[in-house]
């Protein structure tokens, strides 16, 4: 019996020649925590031939209920090496490289030191969003950045836009007034939500299973429509 292609239903979609594309492509994902996890789980399920995944922190009990890599089994353990685990588990041809480095203003640029089809940012850290932005528009590379998920809970509301149609996201109006301030004239693509963010009164944001999840998910979808329209 011939063996069962592990993308012959993805192929159905998009065809054999967009599968072989997709083998043939390296995605950058810097934090892979709610949004990010759920970014590479997508693109390794439709066959992106590398994946370069940064993250410093370990699997906390706290990201349990929200994050894909999160399980009782995995917490204490580090999160690109439980996604690695993961993603050959999915799929094995899959070339996995972790950076296990907290990035910051420092050490940033080391990341362009690869040859990335694809820069997806999903990191929590305002300085270094402000800086892939930079540095993507700088050197001509395809990115999108995810914007706030916390204390949103109707996944409905989430979009990919460009940072200027952005509205009801405290994150977003940063980056919005970064990239006037900054006369960044080229678009800027973002994962938004339009969703008021629920008033907790605490400094630490909540969250829900669905919200980041839904990001991660159109935030893959949308790389790969963007490998294949071509």
């Amino acid at each position: 019996m011939e063996k069962l292609h592990k993308f012959d239903r993805l192929s159905k979609v998009i065809g054999d020649d967009n599968v072989l594309l997709l083998s043939e492509k390296t995605v950058l994902v810097l934090g892979v925590g709610g949004v990010g996890g759920y970014v590479c789980e997508a693109l390794a399920r439709s066959g992106i031939g590398k994946l370069i995944i940064v993250d410093f922190d370990l699997v906390d009990e706290t990201n349990i209920n929200r994050q894909i890599i999160a399980l009782d089994s995995t917490v204490g353990l580090k999160k690109v090496d439980v996604l690695e685990k993961r993603i050959k588990d999915i799929n094995s041809g899959c070339e996995v490289i972790k950076i296990d480095k907290f990035i910051d203003k420092d050490n940033l640029l080391e990341l362009f030191n690869y040859n990335i089809d694809y820069f997806v940012d999903a990191c929590d850290t305002m300085t270094v969003k402000k800086m892939v932005i930079t540095e993507c528009i700088k050197r001509k590379i395809k990115f999108v950045s995810s914007m706030g998920t916390g204390n949103k809970i109707d996944p409905s509301k989430l979009e990919i836009m460009d940072i200027r149609k952005t509205v009801n996201d405290p994150l977003a109006k940063v980056i919005r007034k970064f990239v006037k301030d900054e006369k960044i004239n080229s678009k800027v693509m973002v994962l938004s939500s339009s969703e008021l963010p629920v008033k907790t009164g605490e400094r630490t944001p909540g969250s829900t299973a669905f919200v980041p999840a839904s990001a991660g998910l159109l935030i893959a979808s949308y790389v790969v429509r963007q490998f294949i329209s071509k």
